[in-house]
Order: C-alpha cells, then sequence, then structure tokens
C-alpha cells in the first residue's frame, strides 16, 4: 500500500475521495490524454482537474437542478467524463451512465425510466443515433455535446463550449450522507429490459478499497483505461481506485489503436474484459500459422515451460529440469508478447465474463501476471478476485476482504456485503427477487467452492436441461469452442431436444484463411460437408465433455454480432434470446429428423 492512500472513512463519498486526492497530490499527473492536434500525450494535475470540475459544477447549477436528480453521459472515456461525473457527484447529482454505442431504444428506454433531465454527449456520432427518438425523450432538459454538432435545431442541445462559463465562482456542494444513492447503472442484461441498479457512495468506496487489499498496488502506477467508463468494472477499479491511490490513468483513444496505445503508455495495470485477451490469442495464433513451424515449436514449448514454472512457483508442482530453459525461451519468446502489452505490467485483471482456462493458461505460462476475479453490477461489481501469489486461473478466485459468499439452494452463489446495491431504481418486485432479507445477494450463479477459491460451475438460467434429464452449462462448452480462432461467436442451443446444436459466427480472416486451403467459395459455409468440417474441429475443443455435450450440427454465419443489431450486449455478451429468436429457422432446419 502507498502512504497516500485514502480510507473510505476520511473519503466519506466520492467526491470527497477526489478533494482529498487534489489536497495531498495537487501537483502529481492524475490523468494522461492524447492530444491529436499535436500528435503528443499531455498530463493533467489533480489541480488541473480540480478546476476544470468547478467550471462544470458552475454550468450544472445554472439548468437549477436539486439534489438527487438525475444526470447521464453517453461518451468515450476522457478527462471530459471523468470531469462531469466529479461535479455531478459534488452537487449531490445521481449519475446515469450509458454506452456511447447502445441502442438508441435502449437509450430512450434509461433516460425515461430514470427520469434524466441533463444528458452529455460525446458529438455527432450519439447525437445522430438519438435523433430518432430525441422526441420521446421528454423529460431531459439540456443535452450538452462535447464536440459541435452540424446542423442542430434542437433548441435543448448545446455545445460544451457554449455551456461552460468563462467566468465562474464555486459553487455551494451540499451535504451528502455516505450511504445516499451516487449513480444508477442500468444492467445489459441477456434477457428483458435492464434494471437500473442504485449504487451508493458507501459501496462503491468500499468496494475499492477492499479490491486494493488484494491487489497491493506499489507506487508510481499507470493505468490505461480502455474499457468503456459506462462498464462498472472500468469505473471502480480503472477510476476511483486510482484516485484512491494517487495512480495515473491514461486513457485509450480507441480499440484499434489500443496496440499503440499500449507501447505509448506502458502500463503497470491493466482492466479488461475476456474478449480482449481472446483477440491477442488468435493474433498470436494467427502470426504462428503463417509463421515455420520452428516459431510454433519454441512457442508451445515456451508454454509448456512456462506453464511449469508457474505451478512450481504457486507451490503447486515440484521443480522440473525444462525449468532451467525458461531464461533462454523467455528472451525469445515470452518478453515480445509481453511487449504487445506494454512490457511493463504488474497486474491484469479479467472480469465481466469467464475467460476460458486454455486462453488465461498461455498468457500466464509466458509471464503475464494475469487474475481472473468475478463481480457483478449490483456488488459494485467485485465480489472476488485470484492473487497473484495464489492464482487458480479455472477459478474466479477468493472474496474479498469484507464480502461474505456462501452456496445456497440449486448450488447457487449468495454474496453479503457493504458492496451489495441498494436495490433497483423504481422497481421493489425484482429488487426482492435477488435481495432477502438477511441482505444476501442471489447471483443468479451456480458454483462451488474448493478451500477458499470459488469456480463458476453454470448460470441457474442458462443451464440446458436435455430431454433424457442430462444437464450441461452452454458457456463451459461455448468457452471451449472459441480457443479455435476460426469462431468469433458461439451459442450453444438444445433445451428439451435430444441433442445439443450451435449457431455460430466464423471469424473473417480465418475463415477467408479456410476457404483458401481448401479451395471452397466463400459462401460454402452453409454446405454440409464444409459443415461437418466445423464439427470435426469442434470435437478437438470439446474432447473433455462428456458424450451428451457434443454438438450434432452447427449453423454458421459471416454477419458479424454486434451492439447495434441487438445480438450483444454492451459489455459484449451474447444475447441469448434474441439470437435464438434471429435464427429460429435455422435452428428448427437443425432439428428436422432428430
Amino acid at each position: 500500500m502507498t502512504e497516500d492512500l485514502i480510507t473510505p472513512e476520511v473519503a466519506g463519498t466520492l467526491p470527497g475521495l477526489f478533494r482529498e486526492r487534489v489536497k495531498r497530490t495537487p501537483d502529481s499527473c492524475a490523468y494522461r490524454f492524447f492530444d491529436a492536434l499535436n500528435e503528443t500525450w499531455s498530463d493533467s494535475s489533480w489541480r488541473d482537474i480540480a478546476k476544470e470540475v468547478d467550471r462544470w459544477q458552475a454550468a450544472i447549477a445554472s439548468e437549477g437542478l436539486k439534489p438527487n436528480d438525475r444526470v447521464a453521459i453517453m461518451a468515450s472515456n476522457s478527462r471530459f467524463w471523468i470531469t462531469f461525473d466529479q461535479a455531478a457527484l459534488g452537487l449531490g447529482l445521481v449519475l446515469v451512465p450509458l454506452y456511447t454505442d447502445d441502442r438508441v431504444d435502449n437509450v430512450a428506454y434509461i433516460l425515461g425510466d430514470s427520469s434524466t433531465k441533463l444528458l452529455v454527449i460525446g458529438g455527432q456520432w450519439q447525437w445522430t443515433c438519438l435523433q430518432e427518438k430525441i422526441t420521446e425523450m421528454r423529460t431531459l432538459k439540456r443535452i450538452i455535446s462535447i464536440a459541435n454538432i452540424l446542423d442542430n435545431d434542437e433548441k435543448r442541445l448545446i455545445s460544451l463550449n457554449e455551456w461552460l462559463p468563462l467566468k465562474y465562482e464555486q459553487v455551494e456542494k451540499p451535504y451528502m450522507e455516505s450511504n445516499s444513492v451516487a449513480t444508477i447503472v442500468y444492467t445489459s442484461g441477456t434477457t428483458g429490459s435492464p434494471k437500473g441498479v442504485m449504487l451508493s457512495h458507501w459501496n462503491i468506496l468500499t468496494n475499492t478499497y477492499n479490491s486494493l487489499q488484494t491487489i497491493l498496488p506499489s507506487i508510481g502506477n499507470v493505468f490505461l483505461s480502455f474499457l468503456p467508463l459506462s462498464h462498472t468494472l472500468e469505473r471502480t477499479i480503472g477510476y476511483y481506485l486510482p484516485i484512491m491511490i494517487g495512480a495515473t490513468v491514461a486513457h485509450n483513444r480507441s480499440i484499434p489503436e489500443l496496440g499503440s496505445d499500449l507501447q505509448a503508455i506502458r502500463p503497470t495495470a491493466l482492466i479488461s474484459v475476456p474478449r480482449i485477451f481472446e483477440r491477442v490469442y488468435q493474433q498470436i495464433k494467427d502470426k504462428l500459422a503463417k509463421g515455420p513451424a520452428i516459431s510454433r515449436f519454441l512457442f508451445n514449448l515456451t508454454v509448456g515451460v512456462g506453464w511449469r514454472r508457474f505451478l512450481y512457483q504457486q507451490g503447486r508442482a515440484s521443480i522440473h529440469p525444462s525449468i532451467i530453459l525458461w531464461p533462454i525461451l523467455k528472451s525469445l519468446v515470452a518478453d515480445k508478447v509481453a511487449e504487445r502489452l506494454g512490457g511493463n505490467l504488474r497486474m491484469a485483471i479479467s472480469g465481466g465474463a469467464a475467460l476460458a482456462p486454455d486462453i488465461s493458461r498461455v498468457f500466464i505460462a509466458l509471464g503475464i501476471p494475469l487474475v481472473q476475479g468475478y463481480g457483478l453490477t449490483e456488488a459494485s461489481p467485485v465480489v472476488s478476485v485470484n492473487r497473484l501469489e495464489n492464482n487458480i486461473p479455472s477459478s474466479i478466485g477468493i472474496p474479498l476482504p469484507g464480502v461474505e459468499v456462501k452456496i445456497g439452494k440449486n448450488n447457487e452463489l449468495l454474496v453479503r456485503g457493504d458492496n451489495v446495491m441498494l436495490g433497483f431504481w423504481n422497481n421493489p418486485e425484482a429488487t426482492e427477487a435477488v435481495l432477502d432479507e438477511d441482505d444476501w445477494l442471489y447471483t443468479g450463479d451456480k458454483a462451488r467452492i474448493e478451500g477458499k477459491h470459488i469456480f463458476i460451475t453454470g448460470r441457474i438460467k442458462d443451464i440446458i436441461v436435455l430431454a433424457n434429464g442430462e444437464k450441461v452449462s452452454p458457456t463451459d462448452m461455448e468457452l471451449a469452442i472459441i480457443t479455435d480462432p476460426l469462431f468469433e461467436h458461439v451459442m450453444v442451443v438444445g433445451e428439451a431436444k435430444s441433442c445439443l446444436t450451435a449457431v455460430a459466427v466464423l471469424n473473417e480472416l480465418q475463415w477467408q484463411k479456410f476457404t483458401e486451403e481448401k479451395a471452397l467459395e466463400a459462401d460454402a459455409f452453409q454446405e454440409q460437408p464444409v459443415e461437418k468440417l466445423f464439427l470435426d474441429r469442434i470435437a478437438i475443443c470439446l474432447h473433455d465433455f462428456p458424450g451428451y455435450a457434443q454438438l450434432i450440427r452447427i449453423s454458421c454465419t459471416t454477419e458479424p454480432w454486434t451492439v447495434e443489431n441487438g445480438l450483444l450486449t454492451p459489455t459484449l455478451k451474447v444475447k441469448r434470446n434474441k439470437v435464438a429468436e434471429r435464427f429460429k429457422d435455422e435452428i428448427e432446419l437443425m432439428y428436422e429428423g432428430h
């Protein structure tokens, strides 16, 4: 821990945390952003950001908002996101974060359900999307665009430059209780309408502090922020946690530029969802497939030796003679992979969804300090995380200090602690369904506990029950299948059927390579002989699964599943009901004769 650590008791509230940081280290680098005009990275100190917050608060105060009014932001990660959040929270307002690429009907629902009065957007892209439903957003009194909007005739819309005052005075801040609502985060559930999770200042502060007890950061940490700040994992661990310890945060320009930004920033800490690691893994596999056989041999040798070294360091295996090769293999192979992630990582955390054990094993074997954690928005969000010194990649780690867990009926994981939400906004029935009278949160995840480690075994609602009574976790099968880079997304189906099938999206580059190797046409994925080739590859991925957990048919497409077409949530999880509806005919065809 650093001497500059700010405890929840000292902070009291999230704006209290920020002001205490400004007081302690006013001239230290708080945020690093890319100046596109000068094509260079620039730094802002905590004092600089505090001045911007004061200016934003003066502008917000002119809108006549009252404490507990809801305000929203639909913009990319930047110092503007941070400034607006701190300005709003400091005035006792409740922030509603929105994903920049969310579907307009979803955004309209959230703004209406929360009765949001003020909205900050990034620019033309968001405005173009909103215009379709703007007349339905009646509670909105003001819309501020960070970038200028062309051809604007909406009276409520104003550019940030026009809205922010040139001269201003600090406005009076209301008193806030630590257990008051700080934010309403709408869950991007894979089924049904999103529900607004009410999180208090104390929920988030204690979750941030307790997460620190497991990560044990040292002085000089630099975070690269690329997950959307509307994602609670990024907001708690990638935003509030650095304030608590006084670390620097650099904001990624865009996902396509993530590789370049990793090289430029060389972060010590990285917060990610599995999809990012899956993509890096696929890129490595692609490069190896195109290279000489010796490269593949060295890579596989490095992973094998690195994994034995890891198990030895963890105290779970005796020393193996091959470990003597590690310094050479590290220099030839492992360091090159580490360099792609900046070459300076002290901690990489994967959360938000399960990371396939085979993929996490590769990164860990190559010396990347990768740990998997578990959480949900309703828990602010972190429940558990692996420790570097006690890391079991197939598990979701050990509960945070101050967080209780137990296994309930149907092997459901239950969670209790100061991090558990106040409830769902305007939805007492939904709250009662997941929070019992003893304050246990029902996660909906099936789990088992071995020693101190928790292992997720499936979703209560996602478990497929075959006609013969056998139960299958589709998530486990899907994680295994996507270790084959040919498959971008996959969804296993078979409820009440005699066997399992799947629908999948083919990776564009891998499919092109596949067609060239097999001399196939671009649309050959619809042909039965090609389906057999797919199933043969998938059978290799599923070799450890029981006989009933195998696919007998698969229907593939090259059309991506995206947030925009409604098949993925903003956190890139498959919307199972929507995919099943979209591919209803294909699924029925696969079951003909079975």
